[in-house]
């Protein structure tokens, strides 16, 4: 989120498609570094401080969204002027939802700060199935993972104890009726909040 609310700011800033948005951009930019700033004090898991943060991402959701309403009016169905905005737009087709890897499906944010959820492909002969995480710097693949024991993936795996603002990686496996593993899924990048 935080990619594409400041991609749009910047795109925004002095764009002479958009003379007059609803919303000072300075404002704007302010309220995104202080986002920013909060997601980064979540960590510690203060109650006080992800109400903040929360309160503070409503708060540049709703300007965000009243820029888009904007773009959308001011670019008058030129997509060359609406791609200007900073705002991507939406597809027209409805596509099948690809999985994230052979194992994966999604991978989405938890109801508290520092939690993902991770869905988990259902496997024909799997028996249980085996859901590790760890930081990932700069792409470069973990030395050290964290592993959780799934049983049932019909829900998500609910991941805790994450900092937020963090890459993390994340991989599947089964463990199979005939008590084998497969191989670990490729892994799957994800940014905690």
């Amino acid at each position: 989120m935080i990619t594409r609310v400041t991609a749009v700011q910047m795109a925004m800033a002095g764009n002479a498609n958009y003379p007059s948005p609803p919303v000072d951009l300075a404002v704007l930019k302010t309220n995104i570094d202080a986002f920013v700033a909060l997601v980064a004090q979540a960590a510690d898991g203060s109650k006080k401080v992800i109400a903040q943060k929360n309160k503070q991402r409503a708060t540049v959701v709703e300007m965000v969204r009243m820029l888009g309403r904007y773009v959308e009016g001011a670019s008058k169905g030129d997509m060359s002027i609406f791609q200007t905005s900073g705002f991507q737009p939406a597809s027209t087709t409805k596509a099948q939802a690809q999985p994230w890897s052979e194992k994966i499906r999604k991978i989405g944010r938890g109801p508290n700060s520092g939690q993902a959820k991770v869905w988990v492909r259902s496997l024909r002969d799997a028996l249980s199935y085996t859901v590790r995480y760890a930081v990932s710097v700069n792409g470069a693949a973990p030395t050290t993972w964290t592993e959780q024991p799934v049983g049932l993936v019909k829900s998500p795996v609910l991941i805790t104890g994450l900092t937020p603002g963090t890459t993390y990686a994340f991989q599947a496996r089964a463990v199979t009726k005939n008590n084998t593993y497969t191989d670990w899924s490729d892994s799957v990048t994800f940014m905690v909040t």
